[in-house]
């Protein structure tokens, strides 16, 4: 059975709450946000995908290193990412269990130098979602699962349209591949389309 969006087995709804976080659901804040520009529409969700180190599943080490907290030590990949200062709205891990570090209502630093239909600054108007993954490896189940319950959701709350989901290689070609040929894009839409009737 998948895991539900909210990290328990009970059927209790998960919500975004008025500050923008989903509750039930756990939190680890990171200190890399900061507000949105007065005005802005949230309309945009990127999909990216994250592994620490490189390949490598479980550790913890993605949450860390979104709170700055990298321990440099214990790989030599670290060294040369743990200076950066970047987080993601949320992070689905394999197992399909969501952790949020920022809210929804502020801009969290994922996109980096990006476009969207002629639009700078993607950050300035986008959630970000971290999939727990590579660009070769396929995703799970649960993965799929959780990212639609977290895309329905997000789409009930701000207009957020299929046409205005994207992966971080359309918004930054150039730079990034993620979430990469691994996912599967038809599938997630048609679950999401499943999941709306």
């Amino acid at each position: 059975m998948a895991q539900s969006l909210n990290n328990s087995s009970d059927t209790q709804p998960c919500l975004i709450d008025a500050a923008g976080w989903l509750s039930p659901v756990a939190r680890c804040p990171s200190p890399n946000f900061n507000a949105r520009p007065a005005g802005t529409v949230i309309d945009l969700l990127v999909i990216h995908n994250i592994s620490l180190p490189p390949g490598k599943f479980g550790g913890g080490y993605i949450e860390r290193f979104f709170c700055n907290q990298l321990p440099v030590d214990d790989d030599p990949y670290f060294g040369t990412i743990a200076q950066l200062q970047v987080s993601s709205h949320c992070l689905v891990d394999r197992r399909g269990r969501t952790t949020q570090f920022v809210s929804f209502a502020d801009r969290a630093w994922h996109a980096g130098a990006s476009v969207f239909a002629g639009r700078a600054n993607c950050n300035d108007f986008s959630v970000g979602i971290e999939l727990e993954g590579t660009d070769e490896q396929p995703y799970t189940a649960e993965q799929y699962t959780t990212l639609v319950q977290l895309t329905r959701l997000l789409m009930a709350r701000y207009p957020i349209t299929s046409e205005r989901i994207v992966g971080h290689s359309t918004i930054a070609p150039e730079r990034k591949t993620d979430p990469g040929p691994a996912f599967d894009w038809k599938h997630y839409f048609a679950l999401l389309a499943q999941s709306h009737l």
